[in-house]
């Protein structure tokens, strides 16, 4: 049973790789594509494409032999997320802030003890990291050992936050232990400031500076963060102001639409 469940796990994984291969420099891919990006079997991966073609969540052209994501793939849980992201503000937000600054742009979302990147949208230079893949959506880090995490663990209720902080340290090796006091200081001026900037982790040199979505239901929080490797013509502060300044053009943008459905909804 547990090889079983362990086989359904690999099945689903491969599946969200595939679907998160297409950027804008990948808006198609191949089979061999798939191959070489995660290392996979090519007939297992033939297999899963021409499945996924099957369930709707690919398109494939006869000519090219290549896929592409249709809008099935796009709207699957849309209804159900908050407005930013429902609306399509949190897409626009990222290409704004991606033209803007030329900077990796990343949505982080906190997933039991770690910090998760849910989006991933590449800078023009490609960041230093131990990662083999690099830099992508779906990796992990424990929320103590990212400045996103600090900022994603502000968020929770203090009695909440120590415990899950003391969690963290006796399941972490020697090495990777924390000064408990000096962690709950760090993670309370996120709380009061309402950003972090600082060391980005996941296997990267790079730093953040990071910012909460609002709106966000309660104990999902989402950030949206610059990613960038530290160089003297980076100024973090200036950052801050910039990601401020998007965030809040984009809660300005909200559609008209949204706020006559609330009203109507208030009504009934």
């Amino acid at each position: 049973m547990a090889g079983a469940e362990s086989n359904k796990a690999k099945i689903a994984r491969r599946v969200v790789e595939v679907l998160e291969f297409f950027d804008d420099d990948h808006p198609q891919a191949t089979v061999m594509d798939i191959v070489r990006r995660y290392n996979r079997p090519q007939s297992s991966t033939s297999e899963l494409l021409s499945s996924l073609v099957g369930l709707g969540l690919l398109y494939k052209d006869p000519t090219t032999r290549s896929f592409a994501p249709t809008p099935r793939a796009a709207l699957l849980g849309c209804s159900v997320q908050s407005g930013i992201v429902r609306d399509g503000r949190l897409a626009g937000l990222i290409d704004r802030l991606s033209a803007q600054t030329g900077l990796g742009i990343a949505v982080f979302g906190m997933v039991g003890t770690t910090a998760q990147i849910f989006s991933w949208r590449p800078g023009k230079y490609q960041l230093r990291t131990s990662q083999t893949e690099g830099f992508s959506g779906g990796q992990h880090e424990v929320l103590t050992e990212t400045s996103v995490g600090h900022l994603l663990l502000s968020t929770l209720p203090q009695a909440r936050r120590d415990g899950l902080l003391r969690r963290i340290n006796a399941e972490a090796p020697y090495e990777r232990k924390f000064n408990f006091a000096e962690m709950v200081s760090r993670v309370q001026q996120c709380s009061n400031t309402g950003y972090a900037t600082g060391v980005a982790g996941f296997g990267s040199i790079a730093d953040v500076t990071a910012m909460l979505l609002p709106d966000q239901p309660m104990h999902q929080p989402l950030a949206l963060a610059l990613v960038y490797e530290p160089s003297e013509q980076i100024n973090a502060e200036t950052l801050r102001l910039t990601l401020a300044d998007a965030i809040e053009r984009s809660i300005a943008e909200r559609p008209q639409h949204s706020a006559s459905v609330e009203r109507i909804a208030g009504a009934a």
